[in-house]
Order: C-alpha cells, then structure tokens, then sequence
C-alpha cells in the first residue's frame, strides 16, 4: 500500500456555523442513528463534547451514512479520523509523521482504538491532540471538507 501526505495548511480558513453539512450520523457499535432532519446545532454540539470522553461516531454527507464519511474513534488518550469516499475509491487518515516508521502494525505502533471493533489503528493513523482533531470533526460538519490544520495521509 502506498501513501500521499497532504500536510497541514499554515493558515486556516475562516468557516462560518451557517449550514450543517452532514445528512447522517451513526454511532457504533450501538447502531445508533441521527438522519437529516434529527441533526441539530444543540444534537452536534453533544457529539463533539463526548469526544474527549471516548466514542465511536461516523459523520455522512450521504443522506444514508454509506459513503462520504468521516469516521471519528477517541479514547481520551488518542483520536483517529478516517474519511470515506467515492464509494470506498477515496481513503483518507488523519497522520502523524513520528510514528510513520518500521512495521506500522508491530504492536507497539498500534493504538488502543480499533474501527468497527476489530481492525486495530496504527499511531500513525492517530493523534494525540485531541483538541485539533475536535477542530477537524467540527470543520468537516460544517464545511463537508476535511481539516486542513492537522497533516492527513491518502491511500494510492
């Protein structure tokens, strides 16, 4: 498997709370499900403030939550973001370049977090800055973009 880094903008741009991109949102493995009408400011800012707390939540801007996607696994020590599009054609994980070394899947470069309760998510597919991954969750439901403050690795 090869990677394209897409590393972090020097300068941010300025995104306005006007219109909640997402038309999905799933929560796992509980299966809980927020469709369109049910996503709310108030329902969204609860989500983001459970974060830090631990959670496994999956943002859509497919009204169905099948693609277009943007995977948020938190434990409160790491964070991990993966987004899904162009019907699975589009991969993209959050980076960090310090654990980008040797066999990635050894088990002290994996991460405590596993996606979908199974597959376990190498450090580099992770941050520690739970903060600037938070950022990244609230540009994505307000722009439908990913977050161009934190450095993000693309699968070729």
């Amino acid at each position: 498997m090869s990677y394209q880094i897409i590393e972090k903008q020097k300068t941010i741009p300025t995104y306005w709370h006007t219109e909640i991109k997402v038309k999905h949102i799933g929560f796992y493995p509980c299966d809980k499900e927020y469709e369109e009408k049910d996503i709310t400011e108030l329902l969204i800012s609860q989500i983001i403030d459970q974060i830090p707390k631990g959670i496994e939540v999956r943002f859509s801007r497919n009204p169905y939550g099948e693609d277009d996607l943007l995977e948020v696994i938190c434990d409160g020590k790491w964070l991990a973001l993966a987004y899904c599009g162009e019907n699975g054609q589009e991969v993209v994980y959050s980076y960090s370049a310090d654990f980008f070394h040797g066999d990635f899947m050894a088990m002290d470069n994996l991460t405590p977090l596993t996606s979908g309760g199974q597959s376990p998510i190498p450090k580099f597919f992770a941050t520690q800055d739970i903060e600037a991954g938070i950022e990244a969750v609230r540009y994505f439901v307000w722009t439908g973009e990913l977050y161009p403050g934190i450095d993000w690795v693309k699968e070729l």
